[in-house]
């Protein structure tokens, strides 16, 4: 333990001292009001007043403010559902993305980034063409319903975080971040040609859902889709905000961890199951959104410190921050027009993470 410290693993002791006590309360806040500003921003005006009023009656509740039946109609049927998704969308990820990079030890470490993105919208994408052409795939889809998508999408990351997992442990430990790196940059690769043949061989109503799942967007989002994303999401953040001990103990090294008492064998594949059905659930419901799941980690360490206790819901939070904030920009960017949220994330993420990859001075 001693040596993983002075290798500058930061002790548990440390991850444990609260930092910015505030952050969290404050995080929430900033949320709220990005959730409120989006409400209002688009081509229908929506007061904050109105949108007090508009809420209040849905629980009954008369408040004298009047508003249009349009008015109701954008904010209940229109831009509601689209916030609540990117919440959660943006949640899951950074989530995911924490997770990651503990279990990785690596900050570089983001399901765009290394694949499992692409794997999962693989998994989307594979059940969008072939459901229809493969009587197994119709028969199984007929069983899961409505969680089919989300579940081929599972297991497309699964596969493929299970792939990155064991290329990103050969080698040198110093030369894990480079076999990261490169794992990612093949299984893109690999996922994308993937994706390339099943695309030639769509037809025009599949090719529109494959271009949603390629790009990125939360225009399709309705009601419908948010019990689908609460029933698969509550147990996984409940598992990954249980096992931050256990990503602490990771910060010093999987050998150290399994000598502070942590089962290995059964913990390594649990954490792995888990960001992938995250990164899975996410994806099917959104399509490709890369480098919140970089980015938010980053700034929450930056924040509240490396304890996971306090990093993953601040790492949360942010990036349903930076969700609801980027759609919003999105929406309103190029207007009437709307910019695929997937773009607009990978025109920020990726300087962000070539100055972070500068900054390790990552090289041969």
């Amino acid at each position: 333990m001693s040596e993983a410290i002075a290798a500058g693993a930061p002790p548990l002791a440390v991850l444990s001292r609260p930092r910015a006590p505030l952050a969290l309360p404050l995080l929430a806040g900033g949320l709220l009001l990005s959730l409120l500003a989006s409400a209002m921003t688009g081509p229908v005006a929506l007061p904050p007043a109105q949108v007090a009023g508009i809420l209040a009656a849905q629980f009954g509740i008369e408040t004298g403010i009047t508003y249009t039946p349009m008015q109701a109609g954008v904010l209940m049927e229109v831009r509601l559902p689209r916030l609540v998704l990117a919440v959660l969308v943006g949640f899951g990820m950074a989530l995911a993305g924490a997770a990651m990079q503990g279990l990785f030890r690596n900050p570089l470490a983001d399901p765009g980034i290394v694949g499992v993105s692409s794997g999962a919208a693989l998994g989307a994408v594979g059940w969008i063409v072939l459901a229809g052409q493969i009587p197994l795939l119709g028969a199984l889809g007929g069983w899961l319903g409505a969680y089919a998508l989300p579940a081929f999408a599972f297991l497309g990351g699964l596969l493929t975080t299970l792939v990155i997992y064991r290329l990103a442990g050969i080698g040198r430990p110093e030369a894990q971040t480079f076999m990261l790196l490169l794992a990612g940059v093949a299984i893109s690769a690999l996922t994308g040609a993937a994706t390339g043949l099943l695309t030639y061989i769509a037809n025009d109503e599949q090719l529109r859902s494959i271009t949603f799942w390629t790009m990125g967007s939360l225009g399709n989002a309705g009601w419908e889709q948010i019990p689908v994303l609460l029933l698969l999401m509550l147990p996984t953040t409940l598992g990954l905000f249980a096992l931050y001990r256990l990503l602490d103990a990771l910060l010093l090294g999987e050998t150290v961890a399994g000598h502070l008492g942590f089962d290995m064998r059964r913990a390594r594949p649990l954490l792995v199951v888990l960001t992938a059905l995250m990164v899975g659930t996410a994806v099917s419901m959104t399509g490709i959104i890369g480098f919140i799941g970089l980015m938010a980690p980053h700034i929450a360490r930056l924040i509240v410190g490396p304890g996971h206790r306090r990093l993953l819901p601040a790492a949360a939070l942010i990036g349903a921050l930076l969700l609801v904030v980027g759609d919003m920009v999105a929406r309103t960017l190029a207007s009437p027009a709307e910019i695929p949220i997937g773009i607009l994330t990978a025109l920020v993420g990726g300087p962000f993470f070539l100055f972070l990859l500068l900054s390790r001075r990552v090289g041969p």
